[in-house]
């Protein structure tokens, strides 16, 4: 499974190098959490756009939204330690594929790579 973060649903969306991986991860049935999902709300009502009928968009292509746990709360906030230039938006996104067990997916090269953590460019 997938996770992804919002840089790498926005890079799907402005069809941005790397938007190919991301498309396919979501056919495959990548989730993304709810976190993210407001930071990419925040991103998308800036640059004006109808966020109903992209997330509408983004469920018909197989996203599925995970809501944020209590678990994922407090992973986000342990994460900080080793992670503290990481958003909390993107702590959660790796609480949420820790919950999971899963992969996380990111346009953010702040991340790094690990085996929890695919870069998309």
């Amino acid at each position: 499974m997938i996770v992804l973060d919002a840089s790498a649903i926005l890079a799907f969306l402005r069809q941005e190098p790397g938007s190919g991986l991301v498309a396919q991860a979501i056919t495959d049935g990548a989730c993304c959490s709810t976190a993210s999902w407001s930071e990419l709300v925040q991103k998308s009502l800036q640059a004006g756009r109808d966020v109903t009928t992209m997330r509408q968009a983004l469920e018909s292509c197989g996203l599925v939204f995970e809501p944020v746990t209590k678990l994922d709360a407090e992973k986000a906030a342990e994460l900080w330690v080793d992670h503290p230039s990481v958003s909390l938006s993107g702590r959660l996104c790796l609480a949420l594929a820790h919950r999971l067990g899963a992969v996380t997916m990111t346009a953010d090269s702040a991340w790094g790579t690990s085996s929890q953590i695919q870069q998309i460019r």
